[in-house]
């Protein structure tokens, strides 16, 4: 009867153990296969002069400098060198670059290239692909004159998205340049949260 017993409580151990581990790496395998939200690095905009942008989205914008204005060489002998040829392929010779935050430390990387210094960017909202991005000020009214004291471009009268009910607006804006961007007075969950668009 001991010897029935011992041998029942060892089938049960090793039964058990072989279910844990079971049990773990299927759990394991769920956690791989199910996606999360990432969060968002750094836009990049180019410009046909990057001193005039960074004065623009410093002094207007508030963004903040992480790199000072400097010259790319298409070469092979940096790590740097050999991304941007495998970016912008070769035979452009140099470009300036610029690093920028915002305040939520999303980053803001500004191009200038000899090649685009005369060919100004369209808005082609229909057009797969990126035509804007966004950011937010309690302030809209006051934001959008800076941009247009700066030489920016308001492109259509401040609007409620729900009028008389909750205080977010938008507008669309142009940096002196002619780069669509957006501004909204308040976060883009509070926006578009439950009851949107009723």
């Amino acid at each position: 009867m001991n010897k029935f017993l011992k041998m029942t409580f060892c089938v049960f151990m090793i039964s058990t153990i072989g279910y844990a581990q079971t049990v773990k790496k299927a759990d394991y395998s769920k956690n791989i296969e199910k996606p999360y939200p990432r969060t968002f690095s750094h836009i990049g905009i180019t410009v046909p002069d990057i001193e005039k942008a960074v004065k623009f989205y410093t002094e207007v914008l508030g963004f903040y400098i992480i790199m000072e204005p400097t010259v790319i060489k298409e070469e092979n002998e940096t790590a740097i060198g050999q991304m941007c040829i495998d970016v912008f392929g070769t035979g452009w010779k140099t470009f300036n670059i610029a690093h920028l935050s915002t305040g939520d430390r999303i980053g803001v990387e500004l191009f200038e290239f000899p090649q685009s210094k005369d060919l100004k960017p369209t808005f082609e909202p229909f057009k797969t692909g990126l035509f804007h991005f966004a950011i937010q000020d309690p302030d809209i009214e006051g934001l959008v004159k800076k941009i247009v004291a700066a030489g920016g471009k308001q492109r259509m009268p401040i609007r409620e998205y729900y009028p008389g009910e909750k205080p977010y607006r938008m507008c669309y804006v142009e940096d002196p340049f002619g780069n669509v961007f957006e501004v909204y007075s308040h976060s883009y969950e509070l926006n578009y949260s439950a009851g949107a668009y009723n």
